[in-house]
């Protein structure tokens, strides 16, 4: 296995990064919403604060794990560590749990609109390709 950083495709550094800023975004989200920042929560309808603040708290705990999993999936693909693919795991528990939570729950209107299920959608994908992109590196031998 060479481990010479010079060796590693660009793509892998590019993809990284932009993991990174992808979950950096969710990351944003999460705190935002949990330290009840007025400005940030303006932007939701008064349905979805009660929505959050109904959550359980294994819901809560899932939420974070899938947030800060992927996060730490992003760093630990940045410092070219097998880990990561532990990481984008959790990541992917967290997300199932909540999302399950959140399908089976009575959400707000204002929760199941197009946009909202395409956001689902989209987080759903990219967090299992983050996954499959860290297997496949490992394979690779980029991941040590």
């Amino acid at each position: 296995m060479d481990t010479n950083p010079a060796k590693v495709p660009k793509l892998f550094w590019v993809t990284a990064g932009l993991s990174l800023l992808w979950n950096a975004f969710g990351a944003y989200d999460y705190v935002m919403t949990n330290i009840r920042d007025a400005a940030y929560l303006a932007n939701f309808p008064p349905e979805v604060i009660l929505y959050i603040d109904a959550m359980p708290y294994w819901v809560m705990a899932a939420w974070a794990l899938g947030v800060w999993g992927a996060v730490a999936g992003s760093v630990l693909l940045l410092l070219r560590s097998h880990l990561a693919r532990l990481a984008f795991g959790v990541s992917l528990l967290g997300l199932a749990a909540s999302t399950f939570y959140q399908f089976g729950a009575d959400m707000p209107d204002a929760m199941k609109t197009g946009g909202m299920h395409a956001m689902t959608l989209m987080i759903w994908i990219v967090a299992v390709l983050l996954l499959l992109y860290s297997f496949r590196w490992h394979r690779e031998g980029v991941l040590r």
